[in-house]
């Protein structure tokens, strides 16, 4: 009996001893743990345009907040403010600004603003298409595919003589665009991105 105690304690001991050799693993902190980034945040070098729609956030006082669209004056309307200006400026830059306002009636005054929906960014399609008009430029664009928006060409179209009209530091030039020739595969150097303000005219 007591060699059947002896040879079961001397089994138990390695494991025993095992055991202790492995150290603990400590449970993570809240520094560790991976917090995620908020979903479709803005560009912080964005600037805010007309039409843009803003969601302008207290977080103290909450009824003095909006959800307000950019008036074609630049400037939008909030609770106790009154009239803002908006456009032309960032995201934090407007922040900044309404944080400075409204502590004249905000002890220590949290400010978000939010830019829900981008209006301002347009490209005018015009002349021979299905669908004329302005269209959002919410993603990189190229000519190709704002045609494709705007419907395509006509039957009546001149498609080898489509230009894009492009406005920069009060220059306008004429960007030529062969539609015959892109939907061949052919010189695709012409279906270039779209920017704000272009327009697209299809003789």
């Amino acid at each position: 009996m007591r060699t059947v105690a002896a040879l079961a304690l001397a089994l138990l001991l390695p494991a025993c001893a095992s055991a202790q050799d492995v150290p603990a693993v400590p449970a993570p902190t809240t520094s560790q743990v991976a917090v995620p980034q908020a979903a479709g945040a803005t560009d912080p070098t964005y600037v805010i345009g007309t039409d843009d729609v803003l969601a302008i956030v207290f977080w103290e006082l909450p009824s003095h907040g909006a959800e307000v669209a950019v008036r074609p004056d630049g400037k939008i309307t909030l609770p106790l403010l009154n009239d803002v200006q908006a456009a032309g400026l960032t995201p934090d830059q407007l922040r900044a600004s309404i944080t400075t306002a409204s502590a004249k009636f905000i002890r220590d005054p949290n400010v978000s603003v939010i830019v829900k929906q981008i209006n301002s960014r347009k490209v005018f399609v015009t002349g021979q298409v299905a669908k004329p008009g302005p269209y959002s430029l919410t993603a990189p664009t190229t000519v190709l595919q704002m045609l494709a928006l705007a419907g395509g060409p006509t039957d009546f179209a001149k498609k080898g003589k489509i230009a894009v009209m492009r406005t920069e530091n009060g220059q306008t030039t004429s960007l030529k665009f062969n539609y015959n020739d892109v939907i061949q595969g052919k010189k695709l150097d012409q279906n270039v991105m779209l920017k704000p303000g272009d327009t697209v005219v299809v003789p």
